[in-house]
C-alpha cells in the first residue's frame, strides 16, 4: 500500500502520478499549472470528517492524508491555495446563512438532500459537463480517461444523487451504511444468533431485556431519519410502485420509485400519509411498539453503555467500526448485521422483503457559487477551475487511498481503491436496493423540527396517537404549501400518472380516502 512507503516516495509518486502529460494533462481541461510563486487563489474546504490535524473520536494518531494531498496539489498550482475549514455537520441554519451571503467555504461536504432544498437558488455549481469529461490526471486507458464517472466504484449510487432537476451538484467520494452492531458474547451467553426476520429480532430483544441488558441503543435522530424510512419501506413496499408518479431516467437506476417532495406533496392531497392512511398509522404504531427496547434516555453515551457492555446491540454506522477497531476498552467479540424483514404475520401490509439500505453517499462534496467570485462567470472563472482540478486530483485511486483508508469509517468509492476488510459487510448491504423516502430531509427545516419532536414525544408517552397525527398532518400540509409555493411547482402533472398507475393500485384494500 502506498500509505507504507516513505514520504517522500509518497510525494514523488503524487507529483508524478499528478504531473500533466499527453492529451490527458490538465491544458485540455483548460488547466494550465501556474509558474508564479504568489497564491492567487484560496480554496477553503470544509472535508467534514477527514479534517487533517484531527483524530476521529479522540483514537489513533491525528489525520495526515488530505494535507498530503493539498500539499501535492499547491506544488502543481503555486498560485492555489487549499485552505481546511470546519463547516457544522447537519447544521442548516449554517448552511443558509453561509451561501446566502456568499460566505460559503469553495468546496463544503454536504448531505445533498440539503442541497436539492436549494438547487433554484443558484448557490452550487452543476457538476455534469465536468463528470462527463476525462479526469486530466488520469493516464491513457485507466478509468476515468474517457470520463471522469468512470472513476466511482458505486457509478450507479453515485448517479443516484441527482437532484430533482436532473443535474448533479454532488460528488460522491465515499460509500456508508448503517448496521446492527452486536456483541456476540452476550449473544452466546443467552443463545442468540443473528435474527432472519422482525419476529427473531423483537424475540432476541425481549430476551436481553429480561437478561438485565438495554436490546438496542438507539437515538432520537436515527429513529426520525433511519427507523421511519426503512420501517415505511416495509410498510408501503408493495403498494410503492403504485404511488410512483415521476420516472426521472437519470436516477431511475438506483432510485426507482423515489418520492421527491413534489410527489409526497401530491399524494398527501390525496389522503396518503394522514390518519385516512391505515399504512401510514401502522408505521408508527410499529415504531412505537418497537420503542420498548431502546433506552429509557434516548439521548445519552450510547458508546460506553456498548463499549462496557451494558447494551448488547447498537444500531450505528460504518464509522462505528474506527472505534470499535481501535478503541483497548472493547474486549469483547463484536458482530454487524442489517435490519430484517418483516413478514406477514408481523404487519398486514408488509409483505417480507429484504429490507432496503439507508445508506449510499458517505462523504458528498459541492462545490458552492463562492468558487467563481474571482469572476463572477462560471465560464471565465480560474478559481472554478482549480476547484475541479483539485477534486480531479483528489479522486485518483492513491490519493482516495490515502484519504478514506486513513480511517476505517467509510468505503471508498473509487475504482483501484480497496475498502479495509472491517467495512466489508457494508458493502454487501450496499448492493442492496435504495429507500423511497428521505422523511427527514425531504422539507424545510421546520418539517424536520416538528417532526422530531413530536415523534419523540409520542414514542415517548408524552401525547396520544390521535394528537401525534394532527401535528403529522399539520405539519405535511404546511410543508407541502410551502414547497409548492417556493419552488412554484405543477402538480397537476401528475394526475395523469396517478390515474395511469390505478391498475396498480387496484388489488390493494385499505388505501386512503380523499381530502
Amino acid at each position: 500500500m502506498l500509505r507504507s512507503l516513505s514520504l517522500a516516495l509518497i510525494l514523488g509518486l503524487a507529483t508524478w502520478a499528478l504531473w500533466p502529460r499527453d492529451a490527458a494533462a490538465p491544458e485540455a481541461n483548460g488547466i494550465a499549472p501556474s509558474s508564479g510563486r504568489n497564491r492567487k487563489y484560496t480554496l477553503r474546504f470544509a472535508p467534514g470528517l477527514y479534517m487533517p490535524d484531527r483524530r476521529p473520536m479522540d483514537l489513533g494518531t491525528p489525520l495526515q492524508g488530505l494535507k498530503k494531498v493539498a500539499a501535492a496539489f499547491e506544488r502543481l498550482y503555486p498560485d492555489t491555495h487549499i485552505e481546511f475549514t470546519e463547516a457544522p455537520v447537519g447544521s442548516r441554519e449554517y448552511l443558509v446563512t453561509q451561501l446566502a451571503a456568499d460566505q460559503a467555504p469553495e468546496i463544503l461536504n454536504v448531505n445533498v438532500e440539503d442541497v436539492w432544498q436549494d438547487v433554484q437558488k443558484g448557490w452550487y455549481v452543476g457538476l455534469d459537463k465536468y463528470l462527463e469529461q476525462p479526469n486530466p490526471f488520469v493516464p491513457k486507458g485507466q478509468p476515468g480517461s474517457r470520463q471522469w464517472w468512470d472513476q466511482f466504484k458505486y457509478e450507479a449510487l453515485s448517479r443516484g444523487k441527482a437532484a430533482p432537476d436532473g443535474k448533479m451538484y454532488c460528488l460522491t467520494f465515499d460509500m456508508v451504511e448503517t448496521g446492527i452492531f452486536y456483541n456476540k458474547d452476550i449473544f452466546r451467553t443467552l443463545g442468540l444468533k443473528e435474527p432472519k426476520d422482525w419476529p427473531e429480532f423483537m424475540a432476541a430483544q425481549e430476551k436481553i431485556q429480561k437478561a438485565g441488558l438495554i436490546p438496542l441503543l438507539l437515538g432520537n435522530v436515527e429513529v426520525a431519519d433511519w427507523g421511519m424510512d426503512l420501517i415505511f419501506d416495509q410498510v408501503y413496499g408493495e403498494l410503492l410502485p403504485g404511488m410512483n408518479l415521476h420516472k426521472d431516467p437519470v436516477r431511475e437506476e438506483t432510485l426507482a420509485g423515489y418520492l421527491d417532495w413534489d410527489e409526497i406533496a401530491f399524494l398527501y392531497g390525496k389522503g396518503f400519509f394522514t390518519r385516512r392512511d391505515p399504512r401510514f398509522v401502522e408505521t408508527f404504531r410499529i415504531l412505537k411498539e418497537w420503542r420498548r427496547y431502546w433506552p429509557k434516555a434516548m439521548v445519552t453515551d450510547y458508546v460506553k453503555q456498548f463499549v462496557t457492555q451494558k447494551a448488547a446491540m447498537w444500531w450505528s454506522g460504518s464509522w462505528t467500526v474506527n472505534r470499535l477497531m481501535r478503541d483497548p476498552d472493547v474486549t469483547f467479540d463484536w458482530g454487524v448485521f442489517y435490519l430484517p424483514p418483516i413478514p406477514r404475520v408481523s404487519c398486514r401490509f408488509a409483505d417480507g422483503h429484504q429490507q432496503v439500505v439507508i445508506g449510499g453517499a458517505g462523504t458528498q462534496f459541492e462545490v458552492t457559487k463562492t468558487a467563481f467570485n474571482d469572476t463572477h462567470d462560471p465560464a471565465t472563472s480560474v478559481k472554478l477551475k482549480r476547484a475541479i482540478a483539485f477534486l480531479q486530483d483528489l479522486t485518483l485511486p492513491q490519493n482516495t487511498d490515502r484519504v478514506v483508508n486513513e480511517i476505517v469509517a467509510f468505503l471508498p468509492n473509487i475504482v483501484g481503491t480497496e475498502p479495509n476488510p472491517s467495512l466489508m459487510p457494508f458493502h454487501e448491504f450496499l448492493k442492496r436496493p435504495c429507500s423511497k423516502t428521505k422523511w427527514l430531509y425531504t422539507f424545510d427545516l421546520r418539517f424536520n423540527e416538528i417532526y422530531r419532536r413530536m415523534l419523540e414525544l409520542f414514542l415517548n408517552d408524552g401525547i396520544s396517537e390521535d394528537e401525534f397525527l394532527t401535528w403529522m398532518e399539520s405539519n405535511l400540509r404546511t410543508a407541502s404549501e410551502t414547497v409548492v409555493r417556493r419552488k412554484n411547482l405543477d402538480l397537476s402533472k401528475f394526475e395523469s400518472a396517478w390515474e395511469a398507475n390505478a391498475v396498480l393500485r387496484a388489488r390493494f384494500r385499505e388505501l386512503p380516502s380523499g381530502p
